[in-house]
């Protein structure tokens, strides 16, 4: 039966108590974590956030009626405890940081009793992710998922402080906001008392962040929500978190400074890793070339090889259409793997084929320097001897090649990298590499919806000595914008924003706006532009990847409280749910079946 605190307070978190307090009386709360009865003597592990001590309940050194009382308690009872500090009789537990120390126990309160647990409360657990969400309460008292907690706490604590000390102010903006026409799928939310009319979830504080620099605020941040109704994957969330910021009177090494001694500070207080700086920069089109990817994962080399020149006069139809077509043939060379059984080199085919390429070409180099190649009958001796030397090929080498237009060799070979990267082990989660991508295109051109849309939003700057290119060239025109990445994964982004009103038309009219639609969505910034807006710049981290990362987890849903699964429902509180007819009614909806609608 669940007893009261009674007026007991804890003196001390489990895993606060250390050697230097033997011979103290404490008291501590938490959940039994196991009880191991040995027969007149029973060893009580007791658990909280701060990590686990161990109570001896023993038969002559304990009350009976104690004794009896410690013998029913199970696991995630949760118990207070109060009693005498001591060393341990037994071995000392090296496994925990309370591990030379025990408490004797002079009293015991079971302040709440608990049902046998659906999965075992304990680090690492196997059990499915389907069920430890379904029970979330439960999986986040498992230690670690209590360290990813206190992390995302202390980054997000250490942020504030940081940006605080640089003169920036925290500033809410709203939730409730107006629809926008680029980017993912708003959440939309209905009116009830403007029938027929939607607020939207923010996708991002974007357009409110710049009209805070038109306001004089100087520099804003916010650890903002944001919604993106959009397909998910082990990196995404319907919701999710951004260390959002803004600057007035600031270029491209402004914005980049602030934010590399922002993640020096971060890397050294938790992790007590060193930031060397100044990061690395590389522009979009290096990046690209190097790596297949606007976020590149450079821990490890295998970079991309364009030796479009050394097969420019094969025979070999494959490369030859590409070239003809206005393509590249690159390769990368996985080194030390020319050994790999056939099988799982049609395995690293298909995986290519995912990717948009029509095959992979590849030749594996034997240690005896003999070759094995899909084309070897199409080339000459010499033509293949230029291409291994263009690959720097050696023995015991495995050579892949991709041809086709730039976009899909990018795509192919820069997945393909890090898939060999993950089957020969050479992703260390312990290294942290960053890198500043820079110089994106401004625009990309959309097949679906046969025009330019912009590569980050309407708003970024384009580089100055490119402005000339805006009507004859669009897609030749690169922008302010810069990425932060980090081991391959792009943690944060922004750009130097258009405050110039000319160049924001010419902006709207490249993206097909005309100018009565640019003035119904963003009016209301273009009027503020037109009360004097300093130059301005801001950045955006997804909160959520950076702690994934940091705390060296494969998926954000590690280090979020309560997390969505793929389909974005909930399988804790099973959302979303049906709603009443009366709320329905209320807002003029009504829910039309999908048959109905065909």
């Amino acid at each position: 039966m669940a007893e009261s605190m009674q007026g007991l307070k804890r003196t001390h978190r489990c895993g606060e108590l250390s050697a230097a307090n033997i011979g103290e009386t404490v008291t501590i709360m938490g959940w039994v974590q196991k009880n191991r009865n040995k027969g007149g003597l029973d060893f009580v592990d007791v658990r909280d956030r701060s990590g686990i001590i161990q109570a001896v309940f023993e038969e002559g050194k304990t009350d009976s009626a104690l004794l009896e009382k410690a013998a029913k308690l199970r696991a995630e009872y949760v118990v207070a405890i109060v009693g005498k500090v001591e060393r341990r009789s037994g071995a000392v537990n090296t496994n925990i940081s309370t591990g030379e120390i025990e408490i004797i126990p002079q009293e015991l309160r079971v302040l709440s009793e608990a049902e046998t647990p659906p999965f075992q409360v304990e680090e690492n657990s196997k059990t499915k992710e389907e069920v430890r969400l379904k029970y979330r309460y439960l999986d986040l008292r498992r230690p670690d998922m209590q360290r990813n907690l206190l992390m995302r706490s202390r980054v997000a604590t250490l942020t504030r402080q940081f940006l605080a000390d640089e003169g920036f102010l925290e500033i809410e903006t709203p939730v409730l906001v107006g629809s926008t026409p680029e980017g993912a799928r708003d959440y939309l939310v209905p009116s009830r008392i403007h029938h027929g009319h939607f607020y939207a979830l923010p996708q991002s504080p974007q357009l409110f962040k710049q009209l805070l620099m038109c306001s004089g605020c100087d520099r804003y941040f916010q650890l903002a929500k944001c919604f993106r109704d959009e397909d998910l994957r082990a990196d995404r969330q319907p919701e999710f978190t951004q260390i959002d910021m803004e600057l007035s009177f600031v270029d491209v090494d402004d914005v980049i400074d602030v934010n590399e001694r922002l993640l020096e500070k971060l890397f050294r207080e938790i992790l007590g890793v060193e930031v060397s700086l100044p990061i690395p920069r590389m522009t979009w089109q290096e990046a690209m070339d190097r790596y297949g990817s606007d976020k590149p994962d450079i821990r490890f080399g295998m970079e991309l090889r364009d030796v479009t020149e050394a097969v420019k006069d094969s025979e070999f139809a494959v490369f030859k259409g590409a070239i003809e077509n206005g393509g590249t043939v690159r390769g990368i060379n996985a080194k030390g793997q020319g050994g790999m059984p056939r099988k799982k080199i049609d395995k690293l085919v298909s995986f290519a084929k995912d990717f948009g390429a029509k095959g992979l070409a590849y030749i594996a180099i034997q240690e005896d320097g003999s070759v094995k190649s899909s084309f070897a009958k199409f080339m000459t001796e010499e033509e293949m001897k230029a291409l291994i030397d263009a690959m720097e090929g050696e023995n015991g080498d495995l050579l892949l090649f991709a041809a086709d237009k730039n976009k899909v060799v990018w795509d192919v070979l820069g997945n393909l990298r890090l898939e060999l990267a993950r089957q020969m082990d050479l992703l260390d989660k312990s290294e942290y590499k960053f890198i500043w991508i820079t110089e994106f295109p401004l625009l990309e051109w959309s097949e679906e919806e046969n025009r330019y849309t912009a590569m980050h939003h309407p708003f970024t700057m384009p580089m100055e000595e490119d402005l000339q290119y805006i009507d004859s060239e669009p897609g030749r025109v690169r922008a302010k914008a810069y990425d932060i990445v980090l081991n391959g994964n792009e943690i944060g982004g922004g750009s130097v924003r258009i405050f110039n009103p000319e160049i924001q038309s010419k902006m709207f009219e490249v993206l097909g706006f005309t100018p009565e639609r640019a003035q119904e969505q963003f009016g209301f910034l273009l009027t503020a532009f037109k009360y004097g807006v300093p130059p301005h710049a801001g950045l955006a981290y997804g909160l959520d990847r950076l702690v994934m990362l940091m705390a060296k987890q494969d998926s954000i849903r590690d280090v979020i409280a309560f997390p969505k699964v793929k389909d974005a429902s909930d399988l804790m509180t099973e959302a979303p749910t049906p709603v009443d007819q009366k709320q329905l009614d209320e807002l003029g909806l009504a829910i039309v079946d999908e048959e109905e609608n065909q």
